[in-house]
């Protein structure tokens, strides 16, 4: 990991589009504080399923691969992250292990924010506490959608069984 130097939140190009990161001057401010920004190389992990949580990651830029290991050992994807986009924010404020693996799929750069810093911010900037609820409450939405579109798939054909197949050229 490269560190680089600090930018300010506040004279990001990209800030108004992002939900985490469109605050008020005063908190963006407070959150520059408590943020460190580095590059990263393409494949780097953020952070892995079931290890102890350290804090969220928001990337700058860059994609990152969201997966969850199967009982087998197989490696699930469960959507790519783009940039804007916070991880491990429910695992942060539950104090349990990351839920998942984050694995960068390009150079990113990518803000780090300790949980006790977060905490801490949170409860100074009860405004963006509860955009963070809203966010939460929309990962939570988005993953009864994929279990329902799973679910769906097998109920409508439940004699289709998924197997790759030999690709004949």
């Amino acid at each position: 990991m490269e560190s680089t130097i600090q930018s300010s939140c506040l004279t990001c190009d990209f800030r108004p589009d992002r939900l985490f990161c469109d605050m008020p001057p005063e908190s963006l401010k407070a959150f520059d504080e408590i943020k460190s920004r580095a590059s990263y190389p393409r494949g780097a992990v953020l952070f892995a399923e079931g290890r102890p949580v350290r804090g969220i990651f928001i990337l700058c830029d860059g994609r990152a691969k969201l997966s969850i290991c199967s009982d087998s050992g197989k490696r699930l994807v469960l959507r790519i992250a783009g940039p804007g986009e916070v991880l491990g924010l429910g695992a942060t404020l539950s104090n349990t292990p990351y839920e998942v693996t984050a694995e960068l799929l390009d150079n990113s750069q990518v803000v780090f924010v300790r949980r006790k810093e977060l905490l801490k911010f949170l409860r100074d900037n009860q405004s963006i506490c509860m955009e963070v609820v809203r966010m939460l409450s929309q990962d939570l939405h988005g993953a009864y959608e994929r279990v329902r579109t799973i679910a769906m798939v097998r109920t409508r054909h439940p004699h289709i069984t998924f197997r790759p197949r030999a690709l004949v050229v």
